[in-house]
């Protein structure tokens, strides 16, 4: 049987970046990430899932609740709110960059949260595989890299192939949510949810008042860039 190739052929939505951990995320890596950053099997890339692998929920969380999933959760300040004000739910984030992995769980320590978990992984690749079917309440993408130059669109995460894993995840009355400060990745997230199967489209909606200000939005807006927040609904 032939090996997983240790390199992907196919463009992502993401880059890797370096960075090391400073004191304090180094401090909450070594108390909490054996407990709440998951350990996955991969499948060639250090980012990737091994396709045979299915997350079981409820062992993960040490409970059964309603489960949001975060797609790239940067630093965490969208999950760690939001896992202050619901604690009956659960959130799973999934994120490339270690330091902000890092940084996310020296705010769960602050907080002294148990319902946030986390994976350094491809979430196209966790959507297809790794989260169970229709176990999803919601799925949340937030501020993405918008990939601006004309070339590079071709990398953007909200496409017509995301939708469908996105559909797969989800329980029926389950909802995506999105928000983007460029306008043309706005029209075209807006473009894809419109047109894509087993969802109705709201368009674009007022703010979704669980989804906190971070610091990457004030910088957005800081230079004038209006902030769209678009919303789906799984049939």
């Amino acid at each position: 049987m032939s090996e997983a190739p240790p390199y992907r052929t196919e463009p992502v939505s993401f880059t890797r970046r370096g960075g090391r951990l400073n004191e304090r995320q180094q401090s909450a890596w070594d108390e909490l990430a054996g407990r709440y950053v998951l350990d996955v099997p991969r499948s060639g890339p250090s980012t990737s899932v091994d396709p045979a692998y299915e997350l079981d929920v409820e062992a993960a969380f040490g409970r059964q609740a309603p489960l949001v999933v975060e797609i790239g959760s940067g630093r965490g300040e969208a999950v760690v709110a939001a896992a202050q004000e619901r604690p009956d739910h659960d959130f799973l984030a999934l994120e490339v960059y270690k330091p902000g992995v890092a940084q996310t769980l020296v705010q769960v320590r602050q907080h002294r949260l148990t319902n946030v978990r986390l994976a350094i992984v491809n979430a196209a690749e966790a959507l297809a595989t790794m989260v169970p079917a229709e176990r999803a309440d919601e799925v949340w993408v937030f501020f993405p890299d918008p990939w601006h130059k004309k070339r590079h669109h071709k990398r953007r995460l909200v496409d017509d192939s995301f939708l469908p894993l996105v559909r797969r995840v989800l329980r029926p009355g389950g909802t995506l949510r999105l928000a983007t400060d460029w306008l043309d990745y706005a029209e075209q997230m807006d473009e894809v949810l419109a047109r894509a199967e087993g969802f109705d489209h709201a368009g674009r909606t007022e703010r979704f008042a669980g989804r906190t200000v971070t610091r990457f939005e004030t910088k957005g807006t800081t230079v004038g860039r209006d902030i769209w927040d678009l919303t789906a609904t799984r049939r």
